[in-house]
């Protein structure tokens, strides 16, 4: 997944951030609302100090200022109210949005083909959808709507002292000229580091990710040093990023501090000469020094606040991106079948996962309802190649695939895939209990069928001898499992959800022979009376099988049962005798 920057004021990225704020209009409106009431307020307090100086305090009238105080602590009340509700409403609207957000988003991955996840390192869409989907909430939160209200302020606070003193307020901002050049440099230096900081938090992810979860490889092959090694180099560059966005802000907020002081020190050397000769009231002259404060502290604000939205863009466009991703399987099937007969006819199939290579050349294959055919081959040979566009997880590009005389695409996807099971060799559990990892969270499922399930795989009494039995916790990957328990988990699961075709996909390649024997009978349970395809390693598993495919090299090449191939003195016959010499070794 190629890196994206964004654009700090594209118009149309951020219209289409905002269209997610649609079912929340009335929190939207209410936020603005409270941002123009609180850009009122503000500039007024200088305004009220003026007065009770003035007014007031030069006049020793004790009563009018205390009547001044009161408004003014008014004023200063319902501001923080106003300013309590504003900070809430838009942290939510903020963490809303990205919730929508985020869930639309996960539902886009869920529904991309296999080959998408083959390409596209997982690391950088857990970025896409935890850290960059959490940066947008600060679009709300901290971006355009405050902005707007930052800008509001800054326009009153300058009409209010231009109608003051037009002259003292030319005078205070002569350094801003100064301020808004260095702003603009600020902005185009922390465009770049944020930046660069989005693209190495999604290298880091992708890294941790991927060596995490092969951590076993890492220390079986004793690569822990260079490994370390490279993480390091990765942690060094996150930080050297994070730096270059420090620097600027190191140098940008001291220039705007020296910037405010000079603009205060203009006020002081033109004001108090103007309250000596009598052309500035002492009033005014107060209520200028509060204005400054309240003029470049929204300038310094804007400048960070526009980095904020500018950070949120980069995000968004990242986001977008996975949005507009194509990368769908076209269901375009209508046919909803409850149930299948389960006959299958794959005639002159060809299949590539890319455009360069074949995998699959012409590949006829006909299976009857209840049958079981086998598919035996070399490792790339291309078994579990039919299998894949079998249940339509990759899209073949020639030939056709019949499934009750219907073409797969004539059929729903997740209708077509809910008739079908799988058991995979490298088994996927999640962390949570035994019966949910079997029925996968579907309420449909009773645990009296679990249990019926378990007993007819011979798993039931592995998973009582458990503590906690069927709510035994098997942690991540199924990690406090063995392989061969992993493996009849996997059988229950296909057992429970009572499939009319029925897909052992290297099932028994990597276990021990005691669970090979018990996974054997296993299979003969859940093969009984329902269309099957085994794909093995191992032939002494499939020698009961009615037909059995040698695949080579993408094609098929013999066809029948055990003895039928045996006689033929072929490819089966070969891999058998081969297996079998080396097995007998092993023995001995």
């Amino acid at each position: 997944m190629s890196s994206v920057t964004g654009k700090a004021l594209d118009l149309a990225l951020l219209k289409r951030t905002f269209t997610f704020t649609r079912p929340y209009k009335k929190t939207v409106a209410i936020t603005a609302v409270l941002i123009i009431f609180v850009a009122l307020l503000s500039p007024l307090r200088p305004y009220l100090i003026q007065l009770a100086i003035d007014k007031y305090v030069m006049v020793g009238d004790m009563k009018g200022l205390r009547t001044m105080v009161l408004i003014l602590i008014s004023v200063l009340i319902t501001e923080a109210v106003l300013q309590f509700y504003q900070t809430y409403l838009a942290n939510w609207l903020g963490q809303t949005v990205i919730k929508d957000m985020r869930l639309k988003v996960y539902s886009k991955i869920m529904g991309f083909k296999t080959q998408y996840f083959d390409t596209n390192p997982i690391g950088k869409l857990v970025t896409r959808v935890v850290s960059d989907i959490e940066t947008i909430s600060e679009v709300f939160s901290q971006g355009l709507l405050i902005i707007f209200g930052d800008i509001l302020k800054l326009l009153l606070v300058l009409i209010f002292m231009f109608g003051t003193d037009w002259r003292l307020s030319l005078y205070c901002l002569l350094p801003v000229p100064v301020l808004i050049i260095a702003t603009n440099i600020f902005k185009k230096a922390i465009k770049s580091a944020f930046q660069e900081v989005r693209n190495q938090v999604s290298n880091l992810n992708s890294f941790v990710q991927e060596h995490v979860s092969g951590m076993s490889i890492v220390q079986l092959f004793n690569r822990e040093q260079i490994e370390y090694e490279k993480f390091q180099d990765l942690n060094k560059k996150h930080r050297n990023a994070h730096i270059r966005t420090v620097w600027a802000y190191s140098i940008f907020f001291p220039v705007v501090e020296i910037l405010s002081a000079l603009s205060l020190a203009a006020l002081v050397w033109w004001g108090a000469d103007g309250v000596l000769q009598g052309k500035v009231s002492q009033g005014s002259l107060v209520a200028f020094i509060l204005y400054i404060y309240m003029l470049y502290r929204p300038i310094r604000e804007l400048a960070d606040r526009f980095n904020t939205l500018q950070l949120g863009m980069v995000s968004a466009e990242r986001v977008f991106k996975v949005l507009d991703t194509d990368a769908y399987i076209a269901d375009n099937g209508t046919h909803i079948a409850t149930s299948l007969k389960g006959s299958i006819s794959i005639k002159n199939l060809w299949f590539s996962y890319n455009k360069e290579e074949f995998v699959l050349k012409d590949v006829s294959l006909e299976i009857e309802p209840g049958q079981t055919l086998a598919l035996v081959g070399a490792t790339g040979s291309g078994k579990s190649s039919i299998i894949n566009v079998l249940g339509r997880y990759y899209e073949f590009q020639k030939g056709e695939i019949l499934v009750d005389g219907r073409d797969i695409r004539e059929y729903s996807i997740p209708e077509l895939r809910a008739r079908i099971a799988l058991v995979q060799q490298d088994v996927l559990l999640f962390s949570d209990s035994i019966l949910n990892n079997i029925t996968l969270n579907d309420l449909g499922i009773s645990f009296q069928k679990v249990v019926e399930a378990s007993k007819a795989v011979g798993a039931h009494e592995f998973i009582m001898e458990l503590p906690g039995d069927y709510n035994y916790n098997v942690r991540e990957r199924g990690s406090m499992l063995s392989l061969g328990q992993r493996q009849l988990i996997s059988f229950i699961r296909a057992y429970v959800s009572d499939p009319d075709i029925l897909i052992l996909d290297e099932a028994t390649s990597s276990i021990d022979a005691v669970t090979e024997e018990l996974i054997k009978r296993s299979t003969e349970v859940l093969t009984k009376d329902r269309t099957s395809i085994i794909v093995a390693h191992r032939l002494s598993t499939i020698q009961k099988a009615q037909r059995i495919a040698v695949i080579h090299q993408g094609e098929v090449k013999e066809i029948g049962n055990h003895q039928e191939l045996i006689k033929k003195n072929g490819f089966y016959k070969k891999y058998f005798q081969i297996q079998f010499t080396h097995e007998a070794q092993l023995d001995l």
